[in-house]
């Protein structure tokens, strides 16, 4: 696992649910990917977007976290907005996905797609 200024020795940069490395180890193996890396970018009505894709490899400026078969990588820009957040899977009568518990966010869109963070330009 890569260190950088954003890692607390011994503290891994996001965790995971049992839900939710559960779903994303079943999406690599079905896939035949390396991982799930995860990101933001600008977007949405709150300012932010979370971003999840499929690699192939992992890029060497990744953090990367493994737990239990699920392996998760942190795009470089992303790090210190995710540090701390932690991953769940839920499913409900009409929905299914990943949600984010982000303790650096202070606000988000009614809709939850999108997210705001303290250092964000307005």
């Amino acid at each position: 696992m890569r260190r950088d200024m954003f890692s607390i020795p011994g503290k891994q940069a996001v965790t995971m649910t049992d839900k939710a490395a559960t779903q994303i180890r079943k999406l690599m193996e079905h896939g035949g990917k390396s991982g799930l890396r995860i990101g933001v970018k600008k977007g949405g009505c709150a300012g932010m977007e979370y971003t999840m894709d499929y690699v192939d490899s992992i890029d060497p400026l990744d953090e990367v976290v493994e737990q239990d078969g699920a392996r998760v990588m942190i795009a470089p820009m992303a790090q210190m907005f995710l540090f701390g957040t932690e991953i769940d899977y839920k499913t409900t009568l009409l929905e299914s996905g990943f949600e984010f518990r982000n303790p650096n966010v202070v606000d988000a869109c009614g809709c939850g797609e999108s997210i705001k963070f303290a250092d964000q330009d307005a």
